[in-house]
């Protein structure tokens, strides 16, 4: 009897201190789902175990698995009502005595609806995209903005809400999207840096960054349901003139581009706070004004507009440190590049002000070293200062900050822009920023 106890005694005490007795799998697969709008998806572990959604938000699977086991998150079936694209990332490893919590799962449409920002009106218009890329104006468009000077803005990954930077006033405005895109102003504006003049979100919709232009940080706010909530040690110290960010798909590493330093800060963000620190090597030499940076889908490669020295640099992203590496020189882009961005599949870069004054200018990325090629030019309105490609890939816009219009084209598979019907469509005075949702 007394050895039978005693045999009790340490099976419990295995028990509590949540020892498997016999190796049992103890850890678990799970993460974020983000902008799913309808109904009908399924997401998949091993080929196994399986999960139906209704909405976004954060999942786990039942599956418990050992420590050195595989896994692999696939989604079995696509949403429907409406019909979307989901895409995994981060859904594939080994188990490392650690339940995996960061799968990022972003479901996507043809765009919905397009805001820009209206530096001199105070305002942000509003648009709803129709089936040809046409922008109809919203029904109360333009919107007052409750700050001063909206210079950029961001939509979350769910479609839900609307961010606005607002340079003059030092602020983040948080807008609601309804169904029919009208904006409503949810609560004030948040203070921000000096200056601020870039905002993204990561892609689990956790956190939200802004970059402050003069005062040389970037400020960090974590997310509830629209509400912002300054992040411990917030701001954090970027480069001489911080003026734009970028978060790689897996959301694991900040990037901004110091215009004044002619630098690229990089940092690791906590996936548990959303703090900041500094990665290895960082800040990584850009060329002279470096003003804006995109990252391709497949996080292989970064491509930045060198605005002073007239150039687009590519860089090799390593997806582990998130260090950059140059990937061959320079490409004269001929003019004063203004922005740059990637399409969906990762195959052609968009430069607006690339190689003459007002146009977009199409480059192909070389799938081996990034290297870029131009492809085509396109003309623009007067000084195209942004440029936005919808979710689906169809179709690109490029904001016109002197000539306070976007133009609007179709995106072919070859990377051609064609000009939508009407285009281009009238905003505000000093348009400066577009974002699709």
């Amino acid at each position: 009897m007394k050895i039978s106890l005693n045999v009790a005694l340490a099976v419990a005490a295995l028990a509590l201190s949540g020892c498997p007795i016999t190796g049992g799998a103890k850890y678990t697969v799970g993460g974020t789902v983000t902008g799913l709008s309808g109904s009908g998806m399924v997401l998949q572990l091993n080929g196994g175990d399986s999960l139906s959604f209704n909405g976004s938000g954060t999942f786990e699977f039942g599956t418990r698995l050992d420590n050195g086991a595989a896994y692999s998150v696939t989604v079995m079936t696509q949403p429907s009502n409406p019909a979307q694209t989901c895409t995994v990332r981060n859904g594939s490893g080994t188990i490392d005595k650690a339940s995996i919590t960061n799968v990022i799962v972003t479901c996507t449409q043809t765009g919905r609806f397009a805001y820009v920002a209206n530096r001199q009106s105070n305002s942000i218009s509003g648009f709803a995209i129709d089936s040809t890329g046409a922008l109809l104006p919203l029904s109360g468009s333009p919107f007052a903005s409750n700050g001063t000077t909206p210079t950029a803005l961001t939509v979350d990954p769910d479609g839900q809400f609307l961010y606005v930077a607002n340079s003059d006033s030092n602020s983040v405005s948080v807008y609601s999207i309804g169904s029919t895109g009208a904006l409503t102003a949810v609560g004030s504006p948040m203070a921000a840096g000096t200056g601020p003049g870039a905002v993204t979100v990561d892609p689990t919709n956790h956190f939200l960054y802004v970059a402050n232009l003069t005062s040389n940080n970037v400020s960090a706010f974590a997310i509830s349901a629209g509400t912002l909530t300054p992040i411990i040690d917030s701001p954090f110290s970027a480069g001489a003139e911080p003026a734009s960010l970028a978060i790689d798909p897996n959301g694991n590493f900040l990037y901004v581009t110091n215009f004044n330093g002619n630098t690229i800060s990089v940092f690791l963000i906590d996936p548990a706070s959303g703090m900041l620190s500094a990665t290895s090597g960082s800040p990584f030499a850009a060329g002279a004004g470096p003003v804006s940076i995109a990252i391709d889908p497949t996080d292989a490669f970064a491509f930045v507009a060198n605005n002073s020295d007239q150039t687009i640099a590519s860089f090799a992203l390593n997806a582990t440190t998130g260090a950059l590496t140059p990937s061959g020189s320079p490409l004269p882009a001929g003019t004063n590049a203004e922005a740059v961005t990637v399409d969906p599949t990762g195959s052609y870069v968009f430069a607006a002000n690339a190689q003459g004054p007002n146009q977009v200018a199409t480059f192909t990325i070389t799938p081996s070293n990034g290297a870029l090629t131009l492809s085509s030019t396109t003309a623009a309105g007067t000084l195209p200062i942004a440029v936005a490609i919808d979710p689906s890939g169809q179709f690109l816009y490029a904001v016109n900050f002197n000539s306070n219009d976007v133009s609007a084209y179709t995106l072919s598979a070859t990377g051609a822009l064609t000009p939508v019907a009407g285009s281009p469509f009238a905003v505000g005075v000093q348009p400066h920023s577009i974002a699709i949702d």
